[in-house]
């Protein structure tokens, strides 16, 4: 039989404490013990207490504690004082923000007593006892608040809660446990009839509210500690705020690993852009968030070089905004056999593998489209939307009443394959096994826009069969895996189909959606490359002189001969049907041909680059032909030609082209 190994709980909390992030754990009863000083103070100001004068003996506190905000609660032991203070000090939120200083209310011989503020969170906690500058660890327990302490049970319930905002109730506020769907009542009361398969139970954020943050991480579910047959109580409390205009950067495949430099080229290349990004549309009176598409991580990395799901997590938290979470095939467990079980490690320190949430007046869906198998360590998947999800999302949909209200899904992997082109009609086919289904339960909704990731290219596919969904399959942060810009490589950051690597960013007005493509490193409008194709012609001898193999043709494909014949390619990097491209030479327009080619800039920046070392690019990371490409004969070699591209929401993209223009890594 096949050992199983995930990390353990203690590695889980351990991460916990670097990230911000970490679990509720499964534990009963009470804890006794003698309090003796810290020797490590667990605030600034406490001091060592190794004089032996403060001692407290007999402790006991409940390893889970339900209580009411604002209510009164007691700690048994021998020797507290009058001036004690309680110290509860999360932790999953090592920041400030975690940390609370109680006063206590009364102090007997046997116990001290205080009031939980309004302000604590449900968490789990240490306690200390501080008197004046020393401090005294008492123990820790899972604190459970309740708003209402007074929802009585139902038969069949086993979850129950209440949504509220500035001390009131909310009512029709979604919440699921990723199988059941209910809304809260009048009172903003629910119940769930929950199986606790997932261990948690998660609010469906309404528009022009936000949730509590765990460094950046939104805090939209709580774990459940106790068994299926015991009612837990799980209250949910919002922040009012007006997110109807929004911003989203979308972040496709970090794949984070600790190798081929990544972590450098992540922290002092997109780090700063993306906050950069984002600082500036909070400039401009946006609420700006976060939205991974998966890949965050790279599972074959996890164990061997020690960069899983908790180190992720550490440089989430350095991007300036609340960060939203898709699961890809890379962040899956490959220790553990099967779908539900290689996805444990993802739920147990991010949380829920697909959820829904909403910004404003537009509805968020996050779906996992990976049916994960690793048969036999190969870590095989298949790209499947499971029936357990499209039953959940069935039941998401259904509390939307207003089919015009816009629907923005992200998942991993992408719904539609690359397009190829017959003629110049764009072809297509579904990449998702049961793509039938999922877009089924969507035929109801008038917009629909799908946002995927997966293939480390940008692709926008709109079909007649479906008009209601758009699908914006988006590059990667990672470009071709943090290749290219790896130390000795190309100096470049770049795609498999020629796009700098980068982010969406989605900006979100009331029910109207505008979306980019944002280039690291660059301005917004660097939206294509043109190349002077009499300058393109890929040999060997120039790109990979130390390549001793037979195989330079195959790799440099079309541009493996020259070509004299005034041609220019234009890189249209998130081109869609909406877009227009157009090429004056002279004043006088070219004739534009659509064409599904390979960028040259990538051929010459991964393929020749690991020829040059006599290695064998990777399969998956070669230049992929795309079909956001475009063409325009020239009549003469050195004529300038003015570029005009504009997108479908009318912004205008130029670029006076001067030839000859020769290739180079880091040409534009």
């Amino acid at each position: 039989m096949r050992k199983k190994f995930h990390y353990s709980r203690r590695s889980f909390i351990q991460a916990s404490l670097v990230t911000g992030l970490g679990l509720s754990l499964n534990l009963y009863g009470c804890t006794k013990s003698v309090a003796e000083p810290t020797k490590e103070p667990t605030t600034p100001d406490s001091g060592g207490g190794d004089d032996g004068k403060f001692s407290i003996t007999g402790v006991l506190i409940a390893a889970y504690i339900d209580a009411t905000k604002g209510s009164e609660y007691s700690i048994s032991g021998k020797g507290f004082a009058v001036g004690d203070q309680l110290y509860f000090e999360s932790r999953t939120n090592m920041t400030a923000t975690g940390k609370y200083t109680i006063t206590s209310k009364t102090v007997t011989a046997d116990q001290i007593s205080f009031v939980f503020p309004m302000d604590i969170p449900s968490d789990s906690y240490r306690i200390s006892v501080k008197r004046g500058s020393q401090s005294l660890l008492l123990g820790t327990t899972i604190l459970n608040l309740y708003f209402n302490a007074n929802i009585p049970d139902r038969a069949g319930m086993t979850i129950k809660g209440v949504v509220y905002a500035a001390g009131a109730g909310l009512a029709n506020v979604v919440v699921s446990d990723g199988f059941e769907v209910t809304t809260t009542d009048e009172n903003g009361i629910y119940y769930l009839p929950s199986t606790k398969k997932g261990r948690y139970v998660f609010v469906s954020i309404p528009g022009n509210y936000e949730v509590a943050t765990t460094m950046n991480a939104p805090q939209f579910f709580q774990r459940l500690n106790q068994p299926v047959d015991v009612v837990e109580t799980k209250d949910f409390e919002l922040k009012p705020v007006n997110n109807e205009k929004h911003t989203v950067m979308i972040l496709g495949d970090m794949h984070l690993a600790r190798r081929t430099d990544d972590l450098n080229q992540f922290q002092k290349g997109f780090l700063p852009d993306v906050n950069k990004s984002i600082q500036s549309y909070k400039n401009a009176g946006n609420k700006v968030y976060a939205l991974t598409l998966g890949d965050m991580t790279w599972e074959s990395y996890w164990y061997s070089n020690n960069y899983a799901l908790p180190q992720y997590l550490a440089e989430m938290n350095k991007i300036e905004a609340m960060v939203f979470n898709t699961m890809g095939n890379h962040d899956n467990d490959p220790k553990a056999v099967g779908d539900w079980e290689s996805e444990n490690t993802y739920r147990s320190i991010i949380g829920p593998t697909y959820y829904s949430f909403n910004l404003g007046k537009i509805h968020y869906i996050v779906l996992d489209n990976i049916e994960y198998l690793n048969v036999n360590d190969a870590r095989n998947y298949n790209t499947k939307i499971v029936e357990n999800q499209i039953e959940w999302l069935k039941k998401d949909l259904a509390t939307i009443t207003d089919k015009n209200t816009p629907i923005v899904i992200a998942m991993h992997a992408h719904l539609h394959s690359n397009p190829s082109l017959s003629g110049t009609n764009e072809t297509t086919g579904y990449r998702i096994t049961n793509a039938d289904d999922f877009v089924n339960v969507l035929k109801a909704f008038t917009t629909v826009h799908v946002i995927t990731g997966h293939t480390h290219i940008n692709y926008n596919v709109e079909l007649a069969t479906a008009p209601n969904i758009m699908e914006h399959n988006t590059g990667a942060v990672c470009a071709t895996w943090w290749w290219t810009g790896n130390v000795g490589y190309a100096g470049n950051h770049i795609c498999k189909d020629g796009a700098p690597g980068g982010y969406g960013i989605w900006e979100m007005q009331g029910r109207d959606l505008k979306w980019k493509y944002k280039a690291i490193g660059e301005q917004e409008d660097y939206q294509f490359r043109a190349y002077d194709l009499n300058q393109v012609h890929l040999t060997k001898d120039k790109y990979a002189p130390a390549y001793t193999g037979s195989e330079w043709n195959k790799y440099a494909a079309e541009y493996a001969n020259p070509n004299k014949n005034n041609e220019v390619l234009i890189n249209v990097w998130n081109f869609d049907k909406g877009w227009k491209v157009e090429v004056t030479e002279n004043g006088t327009s070219l004739n534009v041909n659509r064409v599904r080619m390979r960028d040259p800039l990538h051929i010459i920046s991964y393929s020749a680059q690991r020829l040059n070392r006599n290695a064998v690019p990777t399969e998956d990371f070669v230049t992929t032909l795309t079909a956001h490409m475009f063409k325009v004969k020239a009549s003469s070699p050195t004529s300038t030609l003015e570029i005009r591209v504009t997108d479908r929401f009318g912004k205008v993209y130029r670029q006076t082209m001067v030839r000859p223009k020769g290739l180079d890594y880091q040409m534009k």
